[in-house]
């Protein structure tokens, strides 16, 4: 996204993806998807896609920065660079640039905030293995041990064991374990069947119903954790959600229920994407404060 000096909003464009840069391949992969994304911004703002120069410009990038800042520092000419995590930007813009806290919940799970005075907190977000509790991958993860549970006669009924077969086409649960681990199923299309968790709760079952709570009760403690390493008692906080889980209406309600029990904090749906708070996050490294105007409504939440 392309702004003026004023916040303007000049132009968007897209790419990718474009993550890993260690190798040959992953490093062209890299800089075609980055060009290709300024080129198309600079296009829709009528500008020469040749264009290099800026005055500042900010990038988020899960994976780390480290090994991204050279390779864009060699891509273009700019003043004030500031290359940093997608969290920093999906908070930027989730909160307009002001202080608070986004829930990530899509395949895996993350709680970041930054206060008044520019220092950020996270918890969570340890990946599949160690942490990422309340994500979609876990939701599933939890819907089939309920399920394998049912199967082998020492766990409640649910229909999530029924859900999980009619949509993956598996003979038993079993057969679906072995599958989940296969390349065939990498973890975001399993994070996919999430879906069906909140489908099966919305339908009355008490199994798939605790799931969903577990996973609310999950993110609402490592939001509060992230509050508690930067606000004070009592302070105004708003807390913004962000991700796929979120579409759940059940779980969404439970953990904006969690959160406000603490005084001071309210949870909101994101005034803006990423690309926007990548943006604005440009002009806060270049010691401007502006609001954004004609901001596309892609990047409008």
């Amino acid at each position: 996204m392309l702004g003026d000096a004023t916040g303007r909003v000049l132009g968007l464009g897209q790419d990718g993806p474009c993550n890993h840069v260690s190798g040959p391949a992953a490093r062209d992969k890299f800089i075609n998807a980055i060009g290709g994304a300024v080129r198309r911004a600079l296009g829709a703002a009528g500008l020469s896609e040749a264009h290099r120069g800026f005055a500042a410009a900010c990038f988020g990038f899960s994976g780390g920065p480290k090994d991204k800042q050279p390779l864009i520092a060699e891509m273009f000419s700019i003043a004030n660079l500031v290359v940093t995590h997608d969290g920093l930007i999906a908070l930027a813009g989730a909160t307009a640039g002001r202080p608070g806290i986004i829930a990530i919940a899509g395949t895996g799970q993350l709680a970041f905030g930054r206060n008044a005075a520019g220092r950020t907190a996270r918890a969570g977000g340890w990946g599949y293995v160690y942490g990422d509790e309340g994500g979609g991958f876990d939701l599933v993860r939890q819907a089939l041990r309920a399920a394998l549970r049912t199967e082998e006669g020492w766990g409640p009924e649910t229909a999530l064991r029924r859900v999980l077969l009619e949509a993956t086409g598996a003979a038993n649960t079993d057969d679906l374990l072995h599958q989940f681990y296969t390349v065939e199923w990498p973890r975001p299309r399993i994070a996919g069947l999430s879906k069906l968790v909140d489908e099966a709760a919305m339908a009355g079952d008490a199994v798939a119903i605790e799931v969903l709570n577990q996973s609310a009760q999950h993110q609402a403690n490592f939001a509060s954790a992230v509050r508690r390493q930067l606000f004070e008692e009592g302070d105004p906080v708003c807390v913004a959600t962000i991700g796929g889980v979120w579409r759940s209406a059940r779980l969404r309600e439970r953990f904006r229920l969690l959160v406000e029990m603490a005084d001071g904090v309210t949870c909101a749906p994101p005034a803006m994407g990423p690309a926007a708070g990548a943006l604005l996050e440009a002009y806060r490294q270049a010691g401007l404060s502006v609001p954004l105007s004609n901001v596309p409504e892609v990047e409008k939440r």
